[in-house]
């Protein structure tokens, strides 16, 4: 799945889409019911123009739905939100506050990637039901600010009393704020929704305008949000032992004798970051969508643990399990996730404290009251993180396990659209459903680890396209189809991308569909010091796509949990990952994205190993962990070198010896079928089923002389 270029809360541009969670669809649908509505005829022209192309299942995406707010009177389609009523009430609290704009981002207190429909303030607010966006709102006007991959969603959603902004940079909201807001007054914003650097950036851009920043830790959109979704009642759990090497109670002594070998000596560990405390204690949770985790702050010290979450979902048997009758070293001191500000600032009033904190993850309203400035430790990333980014041999075993139950359900899939495709039935949301039902089926299922980005032909060129009932394309065998999915296991979390081809692919599509092979390839074979950074070795995706002129706009891979999100910071291939270690796992994912024609991505997630040298023991490679077999039409092999081809023979060999049994194991007969059909060896330069060019001209010239001598 694609990655953003950045930790969610830096910046305004993702790079995926999700679909909504069913709760906030419910909202959503409730606020259009009151939506104004106008008679549009566009619908004849898009279904004209279907008609022509051949596609009637892409006319829905082809009519004009967008506003039309400079029009007498203004046209509005049925899928924009009234937000009239919010923004009067809103105006109304921030009245009461003496500001003069509120600034209202798309994450929630963890700034984290996917958010709760509780914290889905940007969509009860404006409509739009983007992924990324930050809304700004003052005593008379209203804008947004989202990427070019929205910009005709939220004219579909958005009324009028939107501005839509283009350029997303914090710098272009500052330049917006000192337009509208006069000189002298102030601009609220919610600290626990910031970001530090946010805060820094907004603070820079207004420096020297005579308007600031208020900090209002109370949230104004809570307030005036009255049917705002409240936090799932599901109790906590822990995960079964035979998942787990290390106790919570090993990890804690292990990040404590971390923070003793520090050299500034901090004296607490505050972890922000929703995947931090879970990790920490072994534990998971279901208010996240896609994401296994739970509202909580932890406070760990030398010699206390508090933990912040709500309380009525501890059980007994957790209480037990986390000592929390007890006040000793290990023993986990249960506290009101909302106390948690409360806690930190009694507690930095101490002599002597320190408290550590990951800044990319930490929100502004826990740092200020982190005071003064020789009480705080700072690192971008908590131990936690960095700690968790390196799987021990349990964690790393039951990955690869789920990775072979994984593939199967793929192998399931892939087959399913061959043999259904032909027939004319399946769309992209088709599709996305059946690869969803396939993996439920599999040991330990708990559902997709994200929205399926199931995209047919022209679709499949926005990289970050998320299929929907307005843009679905019936599937055809004569476009490529482009499927990004994933599965959550009790055992580990999975994410793979193939691209294929039920026709005849052009040559120009088999070509670019190789080179992103190659681009994948050369990642997955290369060999490279321990302490490595991925972005050292980014360009070996690209460089086959370079030689011919082509490239994408997204990240090469990023890091992947054990039943945690299915990005995980810090690993991966940007500028601010941490270096490569062996026990790591990461995406590789190279593509292509030919505007209006076809898109192409190979994704696969791969464990980082050891690797024995000619003269140096220190090095690391990686091994492939996702075992589905790439479309063989679409691989031009005159492309490939040896290495290459070598490297993609060992690759089937090895999908044949993991998967085979698994499938023989589940019964599936037909299927291990296609998997060996689909994984049969090309032939590799100089084996005898390969004869090169100059053998050819030899024997074009021996047959030629015998014809001369008969």
């Amino acid at each position: 799945m694609l990655l953003r270029a950045t930790p969610p809360h830096t910046f305004t541009h993702t790079l995926h889409a999700t679909s909504d969670p069913q709760p906030l669809r419910v909202w959503i649908c409730s606020q259009r019911a009151r939506s104004v509505k106008m008679p549009s005829y566009s619908w004849l022209l898009a279904l004209y123009l279907a008609a022509l192309t051949g596609n009637t299942d892409g006319a829905v995406a082809r009519e004009s739905t967008e506003r039309n707010c400079s029009s007498t009177p203004p046209y509005l389609p049925s899928t924009a939100v009234n937000t009239s009523l919010q923004l009067e009430e809103l105006r109304v609290q921030m009245r009461g506050m003496n500001i003069s704009a509120y600034i209202i981002p798309a994450t929630d207190a963890h700034l984290s990637e996917y958010i709760a429909p509780r914290d889905a303030r940007l969509a009860f607010m404006t409509g739009f039901t983007g992924s990324a966006g930050t809304a700004v709102v003052t005593l008379n006007k209203a804008a947004l600010w989202t990427d070019s991959r929205y910009w005709v969603q939220a004219e579909r959603q958005m009324d009028c009393n939107w501005e839509l902004e283009k350029d997303v940079s914090i710098s272009s909201v500052a330049q917006w704020l000192i337009s509208e807001v006069p000189k002298g007054d102030e601009i609220g914003f919610d600290p626990f929704l910031f970001s530090l650097k946010t805060q820094e950036d907004y603070n820079i851009n207004l420096e020297s305008s005579d308007r600031s920043l208020k900090s209002i830790t109370e949230n104004l959109v809570d307030k005036v949000w009255k049917e705002r979704p409240s936090v799932p009642p599901d109790s906590l759990t822990r995960l079964p032992d035979r998942v787990i090497q290390r106790t919570w109670q090993e990890k804690v002594e292990h990040i404590r004798t971390q923070m003793g070998d520090s050299p500034y000596k901090p004296t607490g560990l505050l972890l922000s970051a929703l995947d931090e405390t879970a990790w920490l204690f072994n534990m998971r949770g279901n208010d996240i969508p896609y994401n296994p985790f739970f509202y909580s702050y932890t406070l760990l010290t030398m010699d206390e643990i508090w933990l912040f979450l709500h309380m009525e979902r501890v059980t007994e048997e957790l209480k037990v399990y986390l000592n929390a009758s007890c006040e000793g070293a290990l023993c986990v001191q249960l506290k009101g996730y909302d106390t948690i500000l409360d806690h930190l600032k009694n507690y930095v009033t101490r002599p002597g404290v320190k408290v550590w904190i990951g800044t990319e993850y930490t929100n502004y309203a826990l740092y200020e009251v982190i005071t003064p400035q020789d009480k705080l430790l700072t690192s971008s990333y908590s131990p936690v993180l960095t700690t968790k980014a390196v799987k021990d041999e349990t964690e790393q075993q039951i990955l690869r396990d789920a990775h072979v139950r994984d593939a199967v359900a793929v192998i399931q899939f892939l087959m399913w659209l061959e043999k259904t495709v032909p027939e004319g039935n399946q769309t992209e949301l088709t599709a996305a459903e059946y690869v969803d039902k396939c993996r439920s089926k599999q040991k330990d299922s708990r559902g997709p680890s994200f929205g399926t980005i199931s995209a047919s032909g022209p679709n499949a060129a926005l990289a970050h396209y998320s299929p929907s009932k307005e843009t679905n394309r019936r599937l055809t065998v004569d476009e490529m189809y482009l499927v990004d999915s994933g599965g959550q296991y009790l055992d580990g979390t999975t994410d793979i991308t193939r691209t294929v081809h039920w026709g005849k692919p052009t040559e120009m599509q088999k070509e670019a569909f190789t080179r992103v092979l190659m681009g994948n390839i050369e990642i997955s074979r290369t060999i490279f010091p321990s302490g490595t950074r991925g972005v050292n070795m980014e360009m070996l995706g690209r460089r086959a796509l370079w030689e011919v002129g082509l490239n994408y706009g997204h990240g090469t891979g990023h890091g992947v949990g054990n039943y945690f999100g299915v990005h995980e910071w810090p690993v991966g291939f940007q500028s601010n990952n941490i270096p490569f270690r062996a026990g790591m796992f990461t995406s590789i994912e190279p593509g292509y994205y030919k505007e209006n024609d076809f898109g192409i991505r190979i994704e696969d997630v791969a464990v980082v190993v050891p690797v024995q040298t000619k003269y140096g023991n220190n090095y690391l490679t990686f091994d492939t962990v996702s075992l589905v077999p790439y479309d063989r039409k679409l691989i031009d092999t005159s492309l490939l070198s040896s290495e290459q081809l070598h490297f993609l023979n060992k690759y089937y060999e090895t999908i044949r010896s993991m998967v085979g049994p698994e499938l023989d194991n589940q019964g599936l007969r037909e299927e291990k079928d296609w998997m060996l059909r689909n994984t049969e060896p090309f032939a590799e330069i100089g084996s005898s089923a390969s004869v090169s060019s100059s053998s050819l001209t030899l024997i074009a010239l021996a047959v030629a002389l015998l014809h001369n001598i008969v």
